[in-house]
């Protein structure tokens, strides 16, 4: 072998080896930069190249770097479409404890504290989503029933979709809501069907309550059904519910509830004034519903014997159907009479005894329940005395659909086991309507008439 050839084997074989070697460091850097990632909690999603930099790989690194700033906006914006989409439903709120699952969700969890969430969660390099590259799904490392809302868009990336979608519900706690995106799908109606029930037909203890289109995916959003709950409990209030929130730390002090009709019950109330503070209350109103069923001629009889405050601090309505009970109080100092044909239902539907019971004026477009709700909602301080008749119960459902339950600080109500029309009142007797309303966190005494 001459001199030439032995150099010219030697150069190629250099020449081989160094772009092995470079071909090996390439390959070694594009591996071990997200092991080096998950060892130092660095994610790509945050928007900047890795900084670990190796020969041949600067060129990979900027451009990778700049793709995921772009997809990294998208998911912030796609997050924030979804947020103002449930809201807009009345299905989701900033105090809710919020878990973003699955690819971009460190992009969704900044979106969400941006957006003033404060307490926000993300799996985005958890064993479970490795998945998305057909290896054994792990179950998510969270306890049972401890978010209020999870939001993914994984399950079309995911070669087990059953798993994902068990585990989000799962973690969610009873009323709490699981949003998923999927997609790209059409925009005809039949396939929002086709998206939801892969999700749908997966759920064990949820319900799908809404399906849209959303930036050309499909949003499939799940309620988990509460458990053991009570007939007012299934509502959902705002997280800011006045009276919910202040009474919250006292519900402890308030009376027992009684079988039966205790003597000289009065004495034994906790009225709300004993542990709150209503002396810079500036509106105090006080609505009696149904008044002339237990008034009589002594106008001072229709307040509360023993309460903490004059009735005299009050603005007073009574809210009647009865004629003479009107004519009556009318022009008595400090009360408003509210006409409410509606009433006349009550007796209507019972016993016919009652025919000579006075007339009631045809409605003339009064919407009682617009006035109600014009009348608590600007008022500091609202006491509520009723009755638990067919139309006062499904007023009280009312309020509690529409949140103006949430400005009614105390509640009177009196109750039988059976309405006027023999029906058994909603939640099945008196005590268990009154446990489901102070379960449901209304300050609400048994009163049980003069």
């Amino acid at each position: 072998m001459d001199l030439k050839t032995l150099k010219l084997m030697i150069f190629h074989g250099s020449l081989a080896r160094r772009v092995l070697l470079r071909a090996l460091m390439v390959t070694t850097a594009l591996s071990i930069v997200p092991l080096l990632q998950i060892i130092s909690g660095f994610d790509l999603e945050s928007g900047y190249a890795s900084s670990f930099i190796f020969p041949g790989t600067f060129a990979f690194s900027k451009a990778w770097g700049s793709f995921k700033m772009v997809q990294y906006g998208g998911n912030r914006n796609l997050t924030t479409s979804v947020v103002k989409e449930l809201m807009g439903k009345n299905m989701l709120n900033y105090s809710a404890k919020a878990l973003c699952v699955g690819e971009g969700s460190m992009s969704a969890v900044m979106a969400l504290k941006d957006l003033g969430f404060f307490d926000v969660h993300g799996v985005y390099r958890h064993p479970f989503f490795s998945l998305k590259h057909k290896k054994f799904i792990y179950e998510l490392d969270y306890e049972d029933k401890s978010y209020d809302f999870v939001l993914s868009r994984d399950l079309d990336k995911v070669s087990v979709p059953a798993l994902l979608v068990l585990e989000i519900e799962r973690v969610l706690k009873p009323g709490g809501i699981g949003a998923i995106l999927i997609g790209p799908t059409g925009s005809d109606p039949t396939s929002l069907i086709r998206s939801a029930t892969p999700v749908s037909s997966l759920l064990k203890a949820s319900i799908v309550v809404y399906v849209d289109h959303l930036n050309e995916l499909t949003l499939v959003v799940f309620e988990k059904k509460l458990e053991n709950v009570t007939y007012f409990e299934q509502y959902r209030l705002p997280a800011d519910c006045p009276s919910m929130t202040n009474n919250k730390a006292i519900m402890n002090h308030i009376e027992p509830l009684m079988e039966v009709k205790p003597m000289e019950f009065e004495e034994n109330i906790a009225y709300l004034p004993e542990f709150v503070n209503v002396s810079s209350k500036q509106r105090l109103v006080y609505i009696d519903i149904g008044a002339s069923e237990h008034m009589n001629s002594n106008v001072s009889s229709w307040f509360f014997p023993s309460y903490p405050l004059d009735h005299k601090a009050f603005n007073v309505y009574f809210v009647d159907h009865n004629i003479s009970v009107m004519l009556s109080y009318i022009k008595r100092p400090g009360i408003n009479f509210v006409y409410y044909p509606g009433l006349a239902e009550n007796r209507a539907t019972s016993s016919s005894t009652n025919r000579d019971s006075d007339p009631f004026l045809e409605d003339e477009g009064f919407d009682f329940q617009l006035w109600f709700k014009d009348t608590v909602q600007y008022a500091d301080y609202v006491v509520l005395k009723m009755n638990a008749g067919d139309v006062e119960l499904q007023l009280l459902s009312d309020l509690f659909e529409s949140g103006i339950i949430c400005f009614i600080d105390e509640l009177f109500l009196h109750c039988s086991d059976r309405t006027e029309s023999g029906q058994a009142v909603k939640g099945g007797d008196c005590m268990s309507l009154f446990k489901s309303l102070r379960r449901a966190g209304v300050y609400v005494h048994q009163w049980w008439g003069a």
